[in-house]
């Protein structure tokens, strides 16, 4: 199997556990959200820590909170991911996960338009038209269902946020979730504390929900690192269209399996969302293969300069 190939299946599964992770948070339906958030916190710390122990990397972890600058942007990225952890383990819990896989749609979109607004990204005429799809299809709902789905809104844009904070960061993803899990840990231990020795947590007395509690840990960390892998391997345009598994597993999950609502007000929003997708990945592979096109001419100018430079210093 080749590196490309090793790539796309890491990718893949990566994309299928988060896809799927519906089925697993509403398992916990009856522990409460900020308890299964404090238990993935960590749980997903122990696991991170483990893994970067095995691999000597230690270290690094604790220089990553004493590097110029680096604790503040570790803390917001760490209020931005909990924050949007919560919301998704809410919204799958309460019947909501139509909206959730919304949300994961939309992010990319979300994230170029506040490349556009914070960084002064320019935005190309296709994804400009992506945008505006996108803006429509929630109108879209606002209007047709009388409600504003600020859960999708919620989750794109707490997720936008944490993806433009790690740019600011030069940790690897393991490293940098480590460091933003173990700032939140002692806001989870202390949760935890008062639940078990006052309003009652759930660990401990029933031996499944237990495991799963555990297992958040896992559930969390291995898509991550499987998601590291490929993404090193594979062009970021591919890497972008194959993780719209994630979303529409999430789809699936919460319209054939939960049975929640799915009217024809739902299929015109998540039309436009999917043409509007559609047009921005197709935007995003042209420019790639513009890229990788030119690099390819600069390397053979290259070769063909070095080539005629040698041959005119061995004339006599």
């Amino acid at each position: 199997m080749t590196e490309t190939q090793k790539g796309v299946v890491a990718l893949v599964a990566a994309c299928v556990i988060w896809g799927l992770s519906p089925l697993f948070y509403k398992a916990l339906s009856d522990v409460a959200p900020l308890e299964v958030l404090a238990h993935r916190t960590m749980w997903s710390l122990l696991f991170f820590a483990g893994v970067l122990a095995v691999q000597g990397r230690l270290r690094v972890l604790w220089r990553a909170f004493f590097s110029g600058g680096s604790l503040g942007v570790i803390a917001l990225a760490a209020v931005m991911i909990s924050t949007n952890w919560f919301f998704f383990i809410w919204s799958i819990q309460v019947g909501r996960a139509t909206e959730a896989s919304m949300g994961y749609y939309i992010f990319p979109l979300v994230a170029v338009l506040i490349g556009r607004v914070i960084l002064g990204e320019h935005l190309s005429r296709a994804q400009w038209s992506a945008v505006a799809l996108a803006g429509f299809a929630v109108l879209t709902l606002t209007i047709g269902l009388q409600i504003v789905p600020w859960i999708s809104l919620v989750l794109a844009t707490t997720f936008g946020l944490y993806g433009l904070l790690k740019k600011r960061l030069e940790l690897g993803p393991v490293v940098s979730v480590t460091a933003e899990v173990l700032f939140l840990s002692p806001i989870a231990v202390g949760w935890l504390i008062y639940l078990h020795t006052g309003a009652g947590g759930v660990f401990g007395d029933d031996l499944v929900q237990t495991a799963m509690l555990i297992a958040s840990g896992p559930v969390t960390a291995m898509p991550l690192i499987l998601f590291s892998y490929g993404a090193r391997r594979l062009a970021l345009a591919t890497v972008g269209v194959v993780q719209y598994i994630n979303p529409t597993l999430q789809f699936l999950c919460a319209v054939v399996i939960f049975g929640e609502p799915f009217g024809p007000v739902h299929l015109s929003a998540f039309a436009l969302i999917w043409t509007a997708l559609a047009i921005y990945s197709t935007s995003a592979l042209r420019q790639d293969s513009a890229r990788r096109k030119a690099r390819m001419v600069s390397e053979a100018e290259v070769v063909v300069a070095t080539k005629s430079s040698r041959d005119a210093s061995a004339k006599p």
